[in-house]
């Protein structure tokens, strides 16, 4: 379930990274908008992957629910910092889309 989480919170992170807005307060720079494009079916692909993982490992109905829950928590942390820590976000996005496919590769 964990990496559930973390491929649906780096989901969520490049959906927002999609926004211009939120690429400039974050990146500082003005994005293209192939770049634009880029982050937002990348952040689709990982959500679609999240689901796959949380309907595989569960279920259709606990996975979904699963799912939703992990989503939750993942887009009220978005909330909450990205006015103020607006770079610890970054940092967490790159962890989570290094360890999400180390988890997948554990046995277990």
């Amino acid at each position: 379930m964990l990496a559930v989480t973390l491929f649906g919170f780096a989901g969520f992170a490049c959906l927002c990274l999609a926004m211009e807005k939120h690429y400039k307060d974050l990146l500082g720079s003005a994005p293209s908008a192939a770049r634009l494009r880029i982050l937002r079916i990348a952040g689709w692909l990982l959500q679609l992957l999240a689901l796959s993982l949380a309907v595989h490992n569960s279920g259709w109905a606990m996975g979904l629910v699963e799912l939703f829950a992990v989503l939750m928590a993942g887009v009220t942390l978005w909330v909450f910092l990205l006015p103020y820590q607006p770079r610890l976000l970054l940092g967490l996005l790159g962890l989570s889309l290094v360890l999400g496919p180390v988890l997948l590769m554990l046995p277990g």
